[in-house]
Parts: structure tokens; sequence; C-alpha cells
């Protein structure tokens, strides 16, 4: 029989696993993970990871869209222009880590 402790540790590593699940499954796809590495370098706009990911803006614009809601990234706007940020210092620390990994 588990302890009211054992019990309380088993119900917190479940929540902080389905939190790094959510976070894993945002950041699975292989475009999703170039413009994160691409943000590693700092704020850049749409068109700038545009560049270093190869991808049409329309492709990049709805991947970032979609990172923004799930609240992978931040942007600001400033003028006509719209930077885009990694938002979450986890996320920078789990991406550099893949990078220090397999890169």
């Amino acid at each position: 029989m588990l302890s009211q402790g054992e019990i309380k540790n088993s119900k917190n590593l479940l929540q902080k696993s389905e939190a790094v699940s959510v976070i894993l499954k945002q950041m699975s796809h292989p475009q999703r993970l170039m413009i994160l590495c691409s943000l590693m370098e700092g704020e850049k706009t749409v068109k700038e990871i545009e560049k270093s990911c190869e991808a049409s803006q329309s492709a990049v614009s709805q991947f970032l869209k979609v990172m923004r809601l799930e609240g992978l990234v931040a942007s600001r706007r400033d003028g006509k222009q719209n930077y885009y940020k990694i938002a979450d210092k986890r996320v920078f620390r789990l991406i550099k880590a893949f990078a220090k990994i397999f890169c």
C-alpha cells in the first residue's frame, strides 16, 4: 500500500509528465523544430525565419500562429513587422539540449 507521500509524489509526477508530453507533442513537427532552432539565436521576423528554415512565408506564418497560440513563441509588432521569440525558458533549454545532443 502506498503512503500519502508516495501518492502525492505519484500524482505530481503524472501532472509533470502530462505537461512535458504536451510540450513535446507541440514541438514534434520537423518544421516547428527548425523554427525554434532558428529562434535560439534571438528574436526574428517571419522573413528572417523563412530564410533560415528554407520554408515559404505562408508555411512559416501558419506554424508561428499555432505555436503562438500554444505558448511556444511570443510575438511583438513594430510598425509593419512582427518579431517572434521563444516564449518559454523551458522550451529554450530543451531546444538547446536537443541541439547539443543531435546537432
